[in-house]
């Protein structure tokens, strides 16, 4: 029988035992490590190469996605699955262009953690329904014309923090959820403002969803 060594990081320490719990009961899943911040099993992950990593968003310290972003350059050939609380388009598309390849919402479902690790680990990639269908419904969508992008000279970054800052987002979330400071986003905001010829947040939402951008 082949084993499945599984590393977790969670903050919540009744969530994580929850986790644990679940992951123990499956005789094919062997816990390597098991941490509640990002700095930790960053860490972790340096001097070790898990079969699965499960990360929580919602970091203490630092922002999941820099722990997805470093596994994926230190452990490659790991499976990323995020568990984690945030449903939304923004985190779910993020995490999935980080890398990860399952994502699941903590909604009860955790009690199938040890076969969705199983299935991740065959090739899989287990979603939560809602973020399946959230995930279908990207795909659903009209492509944006690339006439439309080449003509506001917008890079594929700058768009992606336009879309986010139209969701409601501050510059403080952007930066957490793309990795990047808030001087960074500030400077592609700035960048945003001239391609677009407007001097405000909701102006460049509505320019850029008028173009079709959004």
């Amino acid at each position: 029988m082949t084993t499945v060594r599984v590393a977790l990081v969670e903050d919540n320490p009744v969530t994580r035992d929850r986790l644990l719990q679940v992951l123990h009961s499956e005789p094919s899943v062997e816990l390597a490590f098991a941490c509640d911040s990002a700095t930790d099993m960053m860490r972790w992950l340096d001097q070790n190469t898990p079969d699965v990593l499960l990360v929580d968003l919602g970091l203490p310290d630092r922002p999941g996605f820099d722990v997805i972003d470093h596994c994926q350059r230190t452990n490659p050939a790991t499976d990323v699955m995020v568990i984690t609380m945030f449903g939304d388009e923004v985190n779910t598309m993020a995490a999935f262009s980080r890398g990860a390849r399952g994502y699941l919402l903590k909604d009860g479902s955790e009690q199938d953690l040890a076969r969705h690790v199983m299935d991740l680990h065959a090739g899989g990639s287990p979603m939560t329904p809602v973020i399946a269908r959230q995930v279908l419904k990207r795909l659903m969508r009209p492509p944006v014309a690339t006439s439309a992008v080449e003509d506001t000279g917008l890079s594929d970054r700058e768009l992606e923090i336009l879309s986010t800052l139209g969701r409601g987002y501050t510059y403080q979330e952007v930066a957490d959820l793309l990795g990047i400071s808030v001087r960074t986003v500030q400077s592609h905001v700035k960048n945003i403002y001239s391609k677009l010829g407007v001097h405000s947040r909701a102006e460049a939402v509505f320019e850029a969803r008028n173009m079709g951008l959004l």
